[in-house]
């Protein structure tokens, strides 16, 4: 087994499950496959699914396309509240439900936390490719201003409460894109209170992110599931063992693997997950540890009529790696 090569044995263990977490064409900058493409490969190995990401434009109409061409993968769609769909803009949001949308973020490439951050990633990092897209609106002088989620007293804007409220109406999943610890505490603590039932916190080992343990425990108890990124630890952003102690951290039933992937110079993205499930494996976690993230969590998070609820592999007792 090779870092772009994952084990059958992984292969098998993620058979079911979603990825809810990817960039492929079409899309404003280049990419390794194609929605189409992507959703035969993922028949091929056996995944029940994938979410679509865009940072510029909703993918929900998309996905019902690759759906009708593609038989017997599950294909959701999804919004991200950037400057390009207007921000944290209620009509878009209600738009992109009534189309299909599963999926919210919250800003990414324009959040404020994004805008300001001067984190730095570890030496030999790779930068995400949207950074050029970026620049390239800059230098065009067509850059929008930041978008903001909470006002100058550090409360939840009004404009985004309302957002909250129809993801909360149309049964949506709210994921909280590249916000700071402080807004994600925020968005989460009132989507909480306006009944959204599914949170998921993006990438929190990301760079712009790099929620602390604390943080994490804090949101997962809150309900919230805590998103862990191929990408990130394979281009250089975190290491795999911080994520490893972040998952032992918070428990495996707070965490879901997805990848992040689709970019021409990291591996296909329906390797993605099993490639997690080799490096969890080789690091102590349980079969049964990794199917929770993988397929169950996954699967509770895509609201899948598709997932067929197979048996989990046995919980071993004796190697429990549950740290609390």
């Amino acid at each position: 087994m090779t870092d772009s090569s994952p084990s059958e044995a992984s292969r098998e263990l993620v058979r079911g499950a979603y990825d809810l977490h990817i960039h492929v064409a079409p899309d404003v900058m280049t990419r390794r496959i194609s929605d189409i493409e992507v959703a035969r490969r993922f028949v091929d190995v056996g995944m029940a699914g994938f979410a679509l990401k865009s940072h510029y434009l909703p993918t929900s109409e998309r996905a019902q396309v690759v759906k009708a061409v593609v038989a017997g993968v599950d294909v959701l769609g999804s919004i991200t509240l950037n400057a390009s769909v207007g921000g944290i803009n209620p009509i878009a949001v209600e738009l992109a439900a009534r189309s299909g949308a599963r999926i919210v973020w919250m800003p990414t490439v324009d959040a404020r936390n994004e805008r300001d951050c001067v984190a730095l990633a570890p030496p030999g990092a790779k930068p995400p490719m949207w950074a050029q897209i970026q620049q390239e609106l800059r230098d065009a002088g067509i850059d929008a201003a930041p978008v903001e989620v909470l006002d100058d007293e550090g409360e939840v804007r009004e404009d985004v409460r309302r957002v909250l409220k129809l993801i909360a109406s149309h049964n949506l999943v709210l994921a909280t894109g590249h916000l700071s610890s402080l807004e994600i505490h925020a968005v989460v603590r009132c989507a909480v209170e306006v009944g959204v039932s599914s949170v998921i916190v993006t990438h929190p080992e990301f760079t712009s992110q790099r929620l602390s343990l604390e943080d994490q425990r804090i949101l997962a108890d809150k309900g919230a599931f805590l998103e862990r990124c191929f990408t990130t630890p394979h281009t250089g952003k975190t290491s795999w063992r911080q994520m490893f102690e972040a998952v032992r951290a918070t428990g495996p039933e707070h965490s879901f693997f997805s990848s992040d992937l689709g970019q021409p110079f990291n591996p296909p993205v329906e390797d993605g997950l099993a490639l997690m499930a080799d490096q969890f494996l080789n690091a102590g976690f349980t079969e049964a540890e990794v199917y929770q993230m993988a397929v169950t969590n996954s699967s509770r998070l895509a609201n899948s009529d598709l997932f067929s609820g197979r048996p989990a592999p046995p919980v071993d007792t004796q190697h429990m790696t549950l740290e609390r």
